[in-house]
């Protein structure tokens, strides 16, 4: 892995738009985790800008804090703005990018979030593409986000740039031989693909496992209750324990205690969560969705997304075959090795942002 940031120096300041609550332990994602990683990295002055709202459906307040928060940026500045708010408020970003130079930076196209309703989703991808057309740039986390925005908006590809996340320096976990702890990490919606997971889990259940299921439950609360009822039908409820969010030393504690990180996403534009697993050399299974295949590079094993068997398959093959375990173990090991810093992402960030 890449060294830590270097001390911040003095030079012209990043102007960094983020949602209120980024910080919230009660309400962690990958997007927050990236917005404070980089803005943690810039080894430039970094102003941080947070705008309370219910984004990326804001009132009219949230727009005026908004405009306000733009406002205050210089004449002549460039400020990077977290997708989640930008692509909410075309309007507002049109007023100002005359003035500053606006760069979006997208986690996942608004539009793209799995189980919204069409009259949703086709607003939210309206809005986007007018503020990213308005935007000097637009940045994305992983290759696959960046073509499928330049698709999705009829971007130029050359107003389209990556910054994939980095990933913190963690150590190495010790292994359970049996490979018997599972761990999923993510909001129960319909995106992250738990529901899923149990049905899969259903079909080795006379194997040995336990699973610890660690994120948010209120984000779409019949989506949390289905996946629940799914457990108890399915006489799960003593091997599948639903934590809630997890953050900082509680975060870290789960993924020290996993033997695999199971990511069965619908949608995902990168899976950070990959990263933060192989950082401790614990190996993967996931989705081969999105922009998953990039972080996960040749460190776990991809399965065909939505595919219940196949994903009840590979962690069959993982409960009863040693030498699979040790294969996907060297290889998150390896892997690992490889991984990019934070500060390899904030330099991608300056380059856009001149």
């Amino acid at each position: 892995m890449t060294a830590p940031a270097p001390p911040r120096t003095t030079g012209r300041a990043v102007h960094v738009v983020v949602p209120a609550g980024i910080d919230d332990p009660r309400s962690p994602s990958g997007g927050n985790r990236y917005d404070r990683g980089v803005c943690a990295a810039f080894d430039r002055p970094v102003r941080e800008i947070a705008v309370v709202g219910g984004w990326p459906d804001p009132d009219r307040a949230a727009l005026e804090r908004l405009d306000a928060a733009l406002t205050g940026v210089p004449d002549g500045g460039s400020v990077l703005l977290d997708g989640l708010v930008a692509c909410a408020a075309p309007g507002v970003l049109a007023r100002h990018t005359g003035r500053v130079r606006v760069v979006v930076l997208v986690h996942l196209p608004l539009g793209d979030e799995h189980g919204l309703a069409p009259a949703v989703a086709a607003d939210r991808r309206a809005r986007e593409r007018a503020a990213l057309h308005a935007a000097a740039a637009v940045v994305t986390t992983s290759e696959w986000t960046a073509r499928r925005v330049v698709r999705l908006h009829q971007l130029p590809a050359v107003r389209v740039h990556v910054a994939s996340p980095g990933v913190d320096p963690a150590p190495m976990t010790s292994a359970h031989p049996a490979g018997t702890r599972l761990l999923a990490v993510g909001a129960l919606t319909p995106t992250k693909g738990h529901d899923l997971l149990v049905e899969a889990l259903a079909r080795v259940a006379d194997r040995e496992w336990t699973l610890r299921l660690a994120g948010p439950l209120d984000r779409v609360p019949a989506h949390a209750a289905a996946v629940r009822a799914a457990v108890d039908r399915h006489g799960l409820a003593g091997r599948i324990t639903l934590t809630g969010p997890l953050a900082g030393p509680a975060l870290d504690a789960a993924y020290a205690s996993a033997d695999l990180l199971v990511l069965p996403s619908r949608t995902e534009s990168y899976g950070m969560v990959v990263t933060e697993a192989l950082a401790r050399a614990v190996p993967v299974i996931a989705a081969a969705v999105g922009g998953v295949p990039e972080a996960l590079g040749d460190g776990g094993l991809l399965v065909e997304p939505g595919d219940q068997d196949a994903l009840a398959g590979a962690l069959r093959s993982w409960l009863t075959d040693p030498g699979m375990r040790a294969d996907l173990r060297a290889a998150a090991r390896e892997r690992r090795d490889r991984l990019c810093g934070w500060a390899d992402t904030a330099r991608a960030l300056c380059a856009v942002l001149p």
